[in-house]
């Protein structure tokens, strides 16, 4: 313990010397409930709570309107190299990757290549061990769509780890998270384009959702500007030397982006090109409203899922969020169409969300 906080303080006189990288567009800009802040405070509020939490690295975007108004990185990719965190440092996105994702997927609906409505299995069925489903889940798993799964309604549970899937529930009644459907869903998809769900899907994705509204820093799979730029993640302050080198497109899991690049796309929920408003709102219609008893009602005010998002009423609008963690990775996201504001951050450690309390105090309420 007194050498981790050894190598804290080393990194922290390290950050002290360097300075903080700014990337800020904009002197002054709003919060989630409308109040002014400084750039400048914002800085300073962040570097004295990474300070204080001992956080290795961060990227931050924050949107006002159709504008990405403050972009931020702070800290080191390593605690051990010392690294700094650069605009050009690319993070693990963890569950960040699914409303991405899913908007992928709707551009796929809207192009009429994909039925948000019609049953994934005959897609899979030749690729898929019949053994791999419990045999009274079967049927259930037969009747999986992408509408139920994007609104994690398919009782699966969230992550498969031993034994043959099991479903909870009838598809489409009731809520269970799954990470597990997503990766189904976008095996699905890559074999009925004939393409697998290998970096030929991710080119497709790249293609036809995150270029066109400028995203050109996020991928789901493996490459040459992933192997330059990707900051290190850390376990209660240590280093984490293993990489995630995805070689088949992970929905549910496997971005690597940063914050600016992930806040364009918050951009494009609020102010859709790439997409129709009806498939943006149909990505923002509650498909999956929780039943009364729902821990998240109780722990975070959390009442359902649109296509992709988690939904939160709050005084200022509804609330479409979204948490990631890798463990040695977290994210966090939302925006409040209402307020046409939006937020996003990345963190290379287990230990961001403490973070996101901070600036609540600043910005107003985030989660």
């Amino acid at each position: 313990m007194i050498t981790f906080f050894k190598n804290i303080q080393h990194y922290l006189f390290i950050l002290l010397c360097l300075g903080i990288t700014t990337h800020s567009t904009a002197q002054t800009f709003k919060g989630s409930d409308g109040r002014t802040i400084t750039t400048s405070e914002l800085n300073a509020h962040i570097k004295k709570a990474m300070d204080s939490i001992g956080l290795p690295g961060l990227s931050i975007a924050i949107v006002n309107e159709d504008k990405i108004v403050y972009h931020n990185t702070f800290g080191v990719t390593n605690l051990k190299t010392q690294k700094p965190v650069t605009k050009q440092t690319i993070f693990e996105g963890a569950s960040l990757s699914k409303p991405l994702f899913a908007y992928f997927i709707m551009k796929m609906v809207e192009k009429g290549e994909l039925d948000l409505d019609k049953p994934i299995y005959p897609y899979l069925k030749s690729i898929f061990p019949k053994d791999a489903v419990a045999p009274d889940s079967f049927q259930a798993y037969t009747t999986l769509t992408p509408r139920i799964i994007l609104s994690h309604g398919t009782g699966i549970e969230n992550w498969v780890k031993n034994g043959p899937i099991k479903i909870a529930f009838t598809p489409g009644t009731d809520f269970s998270y799954s990470g597990e459907a997503y990766q189904h869903l976008g095996a699905a998809f890559g074999t009925k384009q004939e393409i697998g769900w290998g970096s030929a899907l991710d080119t497709l994705f790249l293609k036809e959702a995150a270029h066109p509204i400028g995203m050109d820093r996020s991928f789901y799979t493996w490459n040459d500007i992933l192997e330059q730029n990707v900051a290190t993640g850390h376990m209660d302050g240590k280093v984490n030397t293993e990489i995630h080198r995805d070689k088949n497109v992970g929905p549910g899991y496997s971005l690597q982006t940063d914050a600016e690049d992930y806040a364009r796309f918050l951009i494009e929920m609020m102010y859709p090109k790439n997409i129709k408003e009806s498939t943006r709102d149909l990505m923002l219609t509650e498909h999956n409203h929780f039943k009364p008893g729902n821990k998240l009602i109780k722990e975070t005010g959390q009442t359902g899922w649109g296509l992709g998002f988690a939904q939160k009423p709050t005084p200022y609008g509804l609330m479409h969020l979204h948490t990631g963690n890798n463990h040695d990775f977290q994210a966090y996201t939302m925006f409040i169409p209402d307020q046409k504001y939006g937020f996003v951050m990345f963190g290379n450690s287990n230990n961001l969300f403490p973070l996101l309390e901070t600036i609540e105090e600043l910005l107003g309420e985030h989660f």
